[in-house]
């Protein structure tokens, strides 16, 4: 029997709800994982609100990330023991696994041992954050020394990834932020500059960053009518990446930067590095000598148990984190 946090219709964290569940053992190319602790994604908000990349299957689990230990293994497993410290890696579907739970039976292929030297609490916060960054930046952007990444909403778990995965290739993180209330811990945790949307033009700052040449990488999870100005903001021949839809409205075209800028806009998942075996290990490899360097350390916003989990998402809806909530299990 295990606590497992499913909703049985979309809305509002308050349709969140635990139920007592029987775990069918794990068939072939599973394993059975109990959890420690848990990472919270905003991919989860917007599934459980209806509003993802698919529909979720009604009642629905929740959950991309995870730290446990291996209590069983299905057929074909041989990669793992019994007993195993591991990391659950976003790869799979939400209609399929989640690991918002005590115990969860969940696809060998998104688990990963645990790194050296890491808390449980932070093992929840490396593989979304950091391999999202990673596949965009560096395995698709080639971001190089010396190269300005501007990086809206900047103060989440991804941006903090993008900012420190910039500095570690020696690139020129600039954050940008709504407000600033975050502004000084974002340039504490490693931003060169730090641009305030709602006071600050974007663009013009940019311009003055670079002394005129203009950014040559965006990694924007917003979208929506502010893609112009990130355009405007781009240098010649600059890529934007767009990995979210925080913002609803309609997200138009920047056609005359494109052009006149020969820029590359593209949509990007990180599911597009986990699906491809070969690139999702030379994520790992990056990821983990990253951690052993110290170039790459989570950052926790706060912890909740799972018994608070309506909690936790409410704070995520509150924008009002820096880094990443983890969620503990009583097996922690």
């Amino acid at each position: 029997m295990s606590k497992v946090a499913r909703f049985h219709q979309t809305g509002g964290p308050e349709v969140i709800q635990l139920d007592d569940m029987e775990l069918a053992a794990p068939k072939a190319d599973e394993v059975l994982i109990s959890i420690n602790t848990i990472g919270l994604n905003r991919a989860e908000v917007m599934f459980r609100s209806g509003h993802y990349l698919e529909t979720p299957e009604l009642p629905a689990r929740l959950g991309y990330e995870a730290s446990g230990i291996i209590e069983q293994l299905g057929s074909n497993v041989s990669q793992f023991n019994i007993g195993d410290k591991v990391n659950v890696i976003p790869a799979f579907s939400m209609n399929q696994y989640g690991t918002y739970a005590e115990k969860a039976v969940l696809p060998v292929h998104a688990i990963v041992k645990q790194p050296a030297n890491v808390s449980d609490i932070e093992a929840a916060a490396i593989w979304m954050q950091y391999l999202t960054a990673w596949g965009a930046l560096i395995d698709i952007g080639q971001l190089s020394v010396g190269q300005t990444l501007l990086i809206p909403a900047a103060s989440s778990s991804v941006g903090l990834a993008a900012i420190q995965i910039a500095n570690q290739v020696g690139a020129i993180p600039v954050a940008i932020t709504r407000t600033s209330a975050k502004k000084a811990l974002l340039e504490q945790y490693g931003a060169k500059h730090v641009i305030v949307s709602e006071t600050d033009k974007i663009a013009k700052q940019v311009q003055l960053i670079t002394n005129g040449k203009g950014a040559d990488m965006v990694f924007d999870p917003v979208a929506g009518p502010a893609i112009n100005e990130l355009a405007d903001a781009c240098g010649r021949f600059a890529q934007l990446f767009i990995y979210g839809v925080l913002d609803t409205e309609a997200t138009p075209f920047p056609l005359f930067a494109a052009l006149s800028k020969g820029l590359t806009v593209r949509g990007y998942t990180l599911f597009e590095i986990t699906q491809d075996s070969q690139r999702l290990q030379h994520g790992i490899e990056f990821i983990n000598n990253g951690l052993a360097s110290g170039h790459l350390k989570p950052v926790i916003a706060k912890t909740f148990t799972l018994d608070n989990i309506v909690a936790a998402h409410q704070y995520m809806e509150s924008n009002q984190q820096i880094g990443k909530i983890v969620v503990t299990t009583n097996n922690a």
